[in-house]
């Protein structure tokens, strides 16, 4: 199965193209660019430089979220034009499952802690351990405070692999509590689109229609516009 994957949740944005688990190329970007502005073009330059065409593709596959909503937003829409313009299906699959695939690094048994960072003295976190080399879930996608996560962790007997660009602040979390942390290497720690391919491999490709962003909770403009509804109901 060729996959054609696309990661843009947080500040870089990078494409990858993975035949049956084995990576055929990827690109990655952090320049301070939009994603509106890097994503697609990464692609269709990556797609020329591999001599591969978008017919040539069996899925398109996209992080979905949790992470920024605006990179979400671009990566969602980009992988449903993607695949609405070639009449492919699509896999939308979770941010952190993907980062979690940077633990495989770690090595077989090892509990691996994806978080990016949620803003509000939160993370975007789900913890994984790494079992017949693929990450096996522990815990459902969530929005928790480091302090709860950094209690769970410590309650787990073993050192969590840490990834993602929440990494550093669990890293420090953890080192204020005491609890046993490695901080995975420059070149793990961020999301990657190899990552939205391995874990997509497996899934069942769904109409480009049905794939949908997760956010996890409401957006700032969501949560403003609420507290000032609330605000107004209470002085009526």
């Amino acid at each position: 199965m060729l996959i054609l994957a696309l990661e843009s949740s947080a500040k870089a944005a990078s494409v990858a193209l993975c035949r049956d688990g084995v990576l055929i190329a990827q690109s990655q970007q952090c320049s301070g660019l939009t994603h509106s502005c890097t994503l697609l073009p990464m692609a269709e330059q990556m797609l020329k430089n591999t001599d591969t065409k978008l017919a040539d593709v069996d899925a398109i596959a996209v992080a979905r979220g949790p992470g920024s909503f605006t990179g979400v937003r671009i990566g969602v829409s980009t992988a449903k034009g993607l695949a609405w313009g070639a009449q492919k299906p699509a896999i939308g699959v979770s941010t952190l499952e993907a980062m979690a695939y940077h633990g495989l690094a770690a090595g077989e048994g090892a509990l691996v802690c994806a978080a990016m960072d949620a803003r509000r003295s939160q993370i975007y976190n789900a913890l994984f351990e790494i079992r017949g080399g693929k990450p096996v879930r522990l815990c459902e996608d969530r929005a928790i405070s480091l302090a709860e996560l950094g209690e769970e962790l410590g309650k787990m007997q073993k050192s969590a692999f840490l990834v993602g660009d929440g990494a550093q602040l669990c890293y420090n979390t953890c080192l204020d509590m005491g609890i046993p942390a490695v901080l995975a290497p420059d070149n793990l720690v961020s999301q990657s689109a190899w990552g939205v391919a391995m874990a997509a491999f497996g899934q069942t490709p769904v109409p480009a229609e049905e794939l949908l962003p997760v956010y996890l909770r409401l957006s700032q403009a969501e949560r403003e516009r609420q507290a000032r509804l609330a605000a107004q109901a209470a002085q009526e």
